[in-house]
């Protein structure tokens, strides 16, 4: 059965450290990876125009504790963060088809608050981008998606 030793973080760097946002309820990628035919009078389909790699995301907090309203001063002054999933080394199999992601680089373009209810707690939604990310697999084999992440 799994021990659940993972989870999604943002990291940021406040000048003097780093610092870790969390929890995030839900966190959800997309990846688009456009590409077009390309065609000439002669022929049809006699190469390929490949666009920039666009990452994309959408995270979701509960409107409790410091996460939303440090997720909305990141983007209020539009700070660069990166998304972590953090597993914890137990020894034990890993848990998820991907042992490691990171989205590097990462700018909210859009917050949307909830609206606050009687029952249960209200959430905020934050869209944004990402200029870079990686990922690895639970087979050791590293997967790349978007632009280099420089160290």
């Amino acid at each position: 059965m799994p021990s659940w030793n993972s989870r999604l973080v943002v990291k940021y760097d406040t000048g003097s450290g780093e610092k870790t946002i969390t929890p995030i309820e839900s966190f959800q990628p997309s990846f688009a990876m456009n590409a077009e035919p390309l065609h000439s009078v002669e022929a049809i389909n006699i190469g390929v125009i490949a666009m920039p790699e666009q990452i994309n995301f959408t995270i979701t907090v509960k409107a409790l504790g410091t996460a939303t309203a440090e997720l909305t001063k990141l983007a209020l002054d539009r700070t660069a963060f990166r998304v972590v999933m953090e597993e914890v080394d137990d020894g034990s199999d890993p848990e998820w088809s991907l042992t490691e992601v990171l989205l590097d680089n990462c700018f909210i373009t859009n917050a949307t608050p909830s609206s606050a209810a009687i029952s249960g707690a209200p959430t905020a939604t934050f869209s944004g981008f990402a200029l870079g990310g990686e990922a690895k697999s639970a087979s050791q084999d590293a997967a790349a998606v978007g632009a280099p992440i420089e160290s």
